[in-house]
């Protein structure tokens, strides 16, 4: 319940990171789509501008703000959104949800990565109007290396610098787009949606334009993710003022083009045609510095998207900060940087936004049409009306399907690149699934109790070097009484371990972000102890410093006794040496497996080699870790035919 009031908190510094961090890419749309619908070359009619102000207002409203805002952003996970968040809450009835996850999480990635060169180029190609010759390509470089440097200061930080900026360009959109409306009232009427009813009818080709008409929601999905970065309530307040303020601009771009009439658009942008002169120098700044906030709703909404993934083993275990204390900040450096080094690839290949634009749109509409039937699941698993729930499967699957086929028109002009991508990315996820599906199989555990007497014998055995005072194991079995039988092969047959005292640890993350708890399990009074750590998953893995903490509460209750046994340092009371170990398994020879199964493996195997270590994962001293190699036998070779021969 108090994590259902702070979500749906509302405060004036809540809403100003919203507007710095969310807003950006919806918000920038006015720059580009009206123009994109109408185009240059062909004479412009009054019902083309009507119906096409029609599409966009009603995909704005249908798609943003009913299916979004008042509607998904109900399916929060602790506080948290996202197409990763949304499947948490439903896969337990269906294991088949997986593929739409996925594919949901896949293209939101991708996009992530097309929505930043966009933006930028297209606000840095904006000054063309006051330097023609200005180089582009270099600029928009040096702004996205920035824009991600910056990333390391936490959203909070950046949404609050970005937030006045946004407030600025939204009230000047509002503002802007008011006066032309005043001049052509009966712009309004386009409200009605019988104009899209007669634009898709009786206009050639104008199915093929809804793949524009799309860009105005693209920034939907990113609201939806960065939920847990400001919170609901934020978000749908500071809808209300932002949806007002792209209406009017839309609609004061639609009334000034239909006052062309008979003319064609040409090299005109209708959204810079509505400032005054004396203005323009000053809005194509301001509007520069909104298309470069623009990509801050995809690269927050990829962090939160990855540290899901993770928790779900959809992807490898990479180093997650938090750079503030507060709810959902969050950074993945290794995310930051491969976002940046995909913007600056696409960026050096398309080289103009005009290119881009092919790319732009198809990898988001993927990502929707995935969190409609999520959502649905969602809503049909939580008991909402039967026929609600099938009109909004069959009504968005019908609309979102429209804008998909529109939008692959654009595949072979760069629609492609987001696909490649999304492909690559959708890869990494099901290779990771389907690789701690293969380990699982594997992994045995034994009961403890049975090792008692083992234990104790190998600690007092004089005739084996001792190997540390407490040794510690990092260990994956869940119940207190049971540990993986290749920590047993570790101890006892590949090196016996010798110690005074044998500890384990397991990690148990939870769905509550902040939960810090721990639990000791005493298997053997000094000699044999396990520790369980239940740790939030916004908290970071600092074993060393969490174990340190329990031996600390554990001397104080005279529960351990960790003295060196060392009989000369016994004496003076010197605390004894502690070494962890850590199993690393790797893909023994002796395996006989299919070739999927290989081919999965391999992949594992390989990307894991660029991925956190586990020693560094689990926030260990380096200094006190033996990383130790244990072969992961899947399936042993069978039928080994060798003949002896005499000599």
């Amino acid at each position: 319940m108090e994590d259902k009031k702070h979500l749906d908190k509302v405060t004036a510094a809540g809403l100003l990171v919203a507007l710095g961090i969310i807003y950006g890419d919806i918000g920038t749309s006015p720059l580009y789509v009206l123009r994109a619908v109408v185009g240059s070359d062909q004479p412009i009619q009054e019902d083309i501008v009507r119906g096409a102000l029609s599409c966009i207002f009603w995909t704005i409203t249908l798609q943003t703000t009913v299916k979004y805002v008042i509607l998904v952003l109900r399916a929060d996970n602790r506080g948290e959104g996202g197409t990763f968040a949304l499947y948490a809450l439903v896969r337990r009835h269906a294991r088949w949800l997986t593929i739409p996850a996925i594919i949901g999480g896949s293209s939101l990635l991708a996009d992530s990565i097309i929505t930043p060169p966009i933006s930028v180029s297209s606000a840095i190609e904006g000054l063309r109007i006051i330097y023609p010759d200005i180089p582009t390509v270099p600029i928009v470089i040096g702004i996205l290396a920035f824009l991600f440097l910056i990333q390391t200061f936490g959203t909070s930080v950046v949404g609050t610098a970005f937030g006045p900026i946004m407030l600025l360009w939204f009230t000047m959109l509002g503002v802007l787009g008011a006066i032309h409306i005043v001049d052509d009232l009966s712009i309004l009427q386009a409200v009605n949606p019988y104009y899209v009813y007669h634009f898709l009818n009786d206009y050639p080709g104008a199915f093929w334009l809804l793949g524009a008409v799309f860009l105005s929601t693209t920034g939907a999905e990113a609201l939806y993710a960065d939920m847990g970065h400001t919170g609901r309530g934020n978000i749908r307040v500071s809808w209300m003022f932002v949806k007002a303020c792209l209406l009017l601009n839309y609609f004061g771009q639609g009334a000034f083009i239909e006052g062309l009439a008979g003319e064609k658009l040409g090299e005109r942008n209708p959204f810079y045609s509505l400032m005054p002169e004396w203005f323009l120098f000053a809005g194509i700044v301001i509007a520069t510095a909104a298309t470069v906030i623009a990509s801050q709703a995809m690269i927050t909404g990829a962090f939160t998207l990855i540290s899901e993934a993770i928790r779900l083993n959809f992807w490898p275990k990479v180093r997650l900060r938090y750079p503030t204390n507060k709810k959902g900040q969050l950074y993945v450096p290794s995310i930051n940087w491969l976002l940046f080094a995909g913007c600056i690839g696409v960026v050096l290949y398309f080289q103009e936004s005009s290119r881009m634009e092919a790319a732009y749109g198809l990898a988001i509409t993927l990502t929707m049409l995935m969190t409609t039937v999520l959502f649905s699941y969602y809503m049909y698993s939580h008991k909402f009306n039967a026929w609600f729930v099938l009109f909004f499967l069959i009504f968005y699957l019908f609309v979102e399907a429209s804008f998909l086929v529109a939008n692959l028109a654009k595949f072979t002009h760069g629609g492609w690149v987001s696909v490649l991508i999304a492909g690559l990315m959708a890869g990494i996820m099901i290779v990771w699934l389907n690789a701690s599906r293969i380990k699982l199989r594997l992994t045995e555990y034994v009961k403890i109790d049975q090792y008692i007497q083992p234990f104790k014998e190998l600690s007092r055995d004089i005739s084996i070097p001792k190997y540390a005072t407490h040794l510690v194991f990092m260990s994956n079995a869940a119940r207190a009484a049971e540990i993986e039988s290749k920590i047993i092969y570790s101890i006892f047959q590949k090196r016996p371990k010798r110690a005074d005292i044998y500890w384990f640890i397991h990690v148990d993350t939870t769905d509550d972000p902040y939960t810090m708890e721990y639990k000791v399990n005493t298997i053997a009074s000094d000699d044999v102890y396990k520790v369980t750590f239940r740790l939030g998953f916004r908290i970071e893995q600092r074993i060393n410093l969490f174990f340190r903490k329990v031996i600390e509460d554990m001397v104080k209750n005279k529960e351990v006794d960790i003295t060196s046994r060392y009989e000369s340092l016994s004496r003076q009371n010197v605390i004894g040496d502690f070494r962890f170990v850590v199993l690393e398994k790797f893909l023994s020879y002796e395996n006989d497996l299919p070739f999927r199964e290989r081919f999965v493996m391999d992949i594992y195997f390989y990307v894991k080699n660029f991925t956190t270590p586990e020693d560094r994962w689990f926030g260990l001293d380096t200094s006190a870790v033996k990383i130790e190699k244990v072969p992961l036998v899947i399936r042993p070779v069978g039928n080994v035919k060798l003949k002896r021969i005499d000599t």
